[in-house]
């Protein structure tokens, strides 16, 4: 129920926001005053703005959206020696890494796993799993934290969210002159958008979306690497391979981190053939490997 909820606010505040920002830049119709010809420069506006709001809404709720969707418990007071050295830890990568502290919480997954979330590098929340508190060596869970500052650190979840925003931008443009051309050339509508307008453009987001996915995809494998050699440098070498070779030797553990998180963890279950390139993860062996080779 508080996922549906959520979903419906998230959806209802990008609909205000880009209404209002629409009506400020005066965009009307996406057809020019004939009735025939597509607007081009008020389509891509309108693009723009329902492209990024849906990105920048979903960051600035990124934290909120976490806690509730993964049941995290953020540490306020320690109330045990382990928390206390969580929060200790932390604390200390954080100052290393020049950011702010971030909330610190724990989430009730007996996969062993970490995301880091947040608006700002200095703004952020940095979570791990139960059953990786439970399972790892704590230099093993230190490089973990270190690699999820390292994504804080990067400004990871803001430049996601940038390309995020283009992508959707692109995808809803293309789209729309899809159908367009449909309507007009195929169907020889003359007036207005007809249905077959609606049912192609619809159906080109779906596909020119799948294929935008890959670049975003592409983009969080590489910052995966980039993270893992903050985590390196933050922990050691020897520790962020250590915590990768235990991650590998636990896949079984069923994946329970909720889809919207995926990119933001410290790993995710890979797939082979053509979904490998919508994997938001590089597979470990090759992580690992880029370390050893450092």
């Amino acid at each position: 129920m508080m996922r549906i909820g959520l979903f419906l606010l998230t959806n209802i505040a990008v609909i205000a926001l880009a209404s209002v920002t629409l009506s400020f830049f005066g965009v009307g119709s996406m057809l020019q005053a004939n009735g025939v010809n597509l607007d081009l420069g008020n389509l891509l506006i309108f693009c723009a703005v329902f492209g990024f709001a849906g990105s920048f809404v979903s960051l600035f709720l990124s934290k909120f959206m976490a806690k509730n969707s993964t049941g995290t418990e953020v540490i306020t007071q320690a109330r045990s020696a382990d928390e206390q050295w969580l929060l200790d830890t932390v604390k200390e990568l954080a100052d290393q890494a020049g950011i702010g502290m971030p909330e610190v919480g724990i989430f009730p997954a007996q996969q062993a796993n970490a995301f880091a979330t947040g608006w700002n590098k200095n703004d952020a929340l940095v979570a791990v799993s139960l059953g990786l508190l439970q399972r790892f060596r704590r230099e093993e869970i230190r490089a973990v934290l270190a690699h999820e500052i390292g994504h804080v650190a990067n400004g990871d979840m803001v430049t996601l969210t940038l390309i995020q925003g283009v992508v959707n931008t692109f995808v809803m443009f293309f789209a729309r002159i899809i159908g367009h051309f449909v309507d007009r050339a195929i169907l020889k509508n003359e007036q207005g958008h007809g249905i077959g307008y609606f049912i192609t453009t619809i159906v080109a987001e779906i596909v020119l979306g799948i294929l935008a996915s890959t670049i975003v995809a592409w983009f969080s494998r590489r910052r995966e690497y980039r993270a893992d050699e903050m985590g390196a440098q933050l922990a050691s070498p020897h520790a962020m391979i250590g915590a990768l070779q235990r991650l590998k030797a636990e896949y079984n553990v069923p994946d329970q981190m909720p889809e919207t998180l995926t990119a933001f963890g410290i790993s995710s279950h890979l797939k082979g053939g053509l979904m490998a390139l919508l994997a938001t993860h590089p597979p470990l062996d090759d992580r690992i490997a880029a370390l050893q080779k450092r």
